[in-house]
C-alpha cells in the first residue's frame, strides 16, 4: 500500500471514476473535496477503506468493488 500516493485516481472494479486521493489517514483513503458530489455531500471529504484496494497501476488505484457499491461504503467526516 506504500505505492498509493496523493492525487492518484480511484476507480471502481467497473472502471468508473470514484475520486482523487487527498491523502492516506491510517487505514483509510481520504478523497479530495472536489469529488464529494452534490447536495448534502458537497464540500465534504469522503473516505474509502484501504481493504477495498484491489490493485495499483500507474496513477490509478482500482478497487475490488464497483463504483456504485464503493460510494455507499464511503464514510464522511
Amino acid at each position: 500500500m506504500t505505492e498509493i500516493k496523493e492525487h492518484m485516481e480511484i476507480i471502481g472494479a467497473d472502471g468508473v471514476h470514484i475520486g482523487t486521493i487527498d491523502r492516506i489517514e491510517g487505514n483509510r483513503i481520504k478523497l479530495t473535496k472536489k469529488d464529494s458530489g452534490e447536495g448534502s455531500h458537497k464540500g465534504h471529504h469522503h473516505f474509502i477503506d484501504r481493504s477495498l484496494v484491489a490493485d495499483v497501476e500507474g496513477n490509478q488505484v482500482r478497487l475490488s468493488a464497483v463504483g456504485a457499491v464503493a460510494v455507499t461504503m464511503e464514510e464522511e467526516k
